[in-house]
């Protein structure tokens, strides 16, 4: 069996459910909107983020779920789906998950209209049936989330990244989000209660893991899912570089910075800086770093009793660290 069906497991008939809520909530009168989202929901990727959702609210809730749950779980991925699509279009991607994406089938001008359609559905989801707390949680994420890809797009100009700023942006670029399906978990079942902050708190630590080993496949060989190099050539400052740059002395700092500035797109010097990051160490710190984060969560993890929700997590945080694209 394999692992993301093993997480699934204690939450199978809540998934399926959750499936068909979730293809409703998109419905319109539009019938190019409603052949659109047939699109994109045929083509789901693993369905992490209601997963969160689920366990975590299972464990906390002691195996029930309520509608919020459903609901909540419903607004994270039509937000997260809503970003994605936008996502496609700034990046001037024509591929999402091996599928052709929105942008290059109906072009970019619809396919923001989509995302925007999306966002509204999910906060209309939410105010219609009086979900402010899951809505003012899922807003936050979103804010963050934005703000972390334009600090990211304002430091790449500069590459002045402390390890600080690394750690700010991917914070509010990715781990904001699963945060935001752990607290959501929690609230939908126990709002008010100090879970909400717990679950958060957990799903923060994870996504920083996460992102961190999304680093590492760019110095991985090519079948892990993204071609080698990729963040140099967009110079991405990432965890490994970040730790290369600070601990080299003045003569390969000048030659790692201007690799990155002016040569990152010629394959051979972008071989030639993966090279240097791998022998000095700069993959072992980001491996080392992110299994800090990893243990981190488990300890939040094991602060609840032994259930079959907590096991799925368990082995949610370990498949983070352990997949291979």
């Amino acid at each position: 069996m394999k692992v993301t069906e093993q997480i699934k497991q204690p939450i199978a008939h809540e998934m399926e459910l959750f499936e068909q809520k979730f293809s409703l909530s998109m419905q319109s009168k539009i019938p190019l909107l409603n052949r659109i989202t047939h699109f994109i929901v045929n083509r789901k990727g693993k369905q992490m983020r209601p997963m969160f959702v689920f366990l975590v609210a299972k464990m906390i809730g002691k195996g029930q779920v309520n509608d919020r749950t459903y609901r909540g779980a419903s607004v994270i991925e039509l937000i997260h789906t809503a970003t994605l699509v936008h996502d496609d279009v700034v990046d001037d991607s024509f591929k999402r998950r091996g599928f052709f994406s929105i942008n290059a089938l109906w072009k970019n001008k619809i396919a923001v209209l989509v995302g925007d359609y999306l966002l509204s559905k999910g906060l209309l989801l939410s105010i219609d049936n009086k979900d402010f707390d899951l809505l003012q949680i899922i807003s936050v994420a979103v804010r963050e989330m934005s703000e972390g890809e334009l600090l990211q797009i304002e430091k790449a100009r500069r590459l002045d990244i402390t390890e600080d700023v690394y750690y700010d942006i991917i914070r509010m670029k990715t781990a904001t989000l699963i945060a935001a399906c752990c607290s959501l978990g929690a609230c939908a079942v126990a709002p008010e209660s100090v879970d909400v902050e717990k679950m958060r708190k957990f799903g923060e630590l994870i996504g920083i893991a996460f992102q961190i080993k999304d680093d590492l496949f760019d110095y991985g060989n090519e079948r892990i899912g993204k071609p080698t190099g990729i963040d140099i050539k967009e110079q991405k400052m990432t965890l490994p570089l970040i730790h290369s740059i600070n601990t080299a002395d003045d003569k390969n700092k000048r030659w790692l910075i201007n690799s990155i500035k002016k040569h990152n797109r010629d394959k051979k010097r972008v071989k030639e800086v993966i090279a240097y990051v791998k022998q000095n160490g700069g993959l072992d710190y980001a491996v080392k770093s992110m299994y800090e984060y990893k243990y981190e969560a488990l300890k939040i993890l094991n602060t609840y009793p032994d259930s079959e929700y907590k096991s799925s997590l368990q082995l949610m945080v370990d498949y983070v660290i352990d997949r291979e694209k």
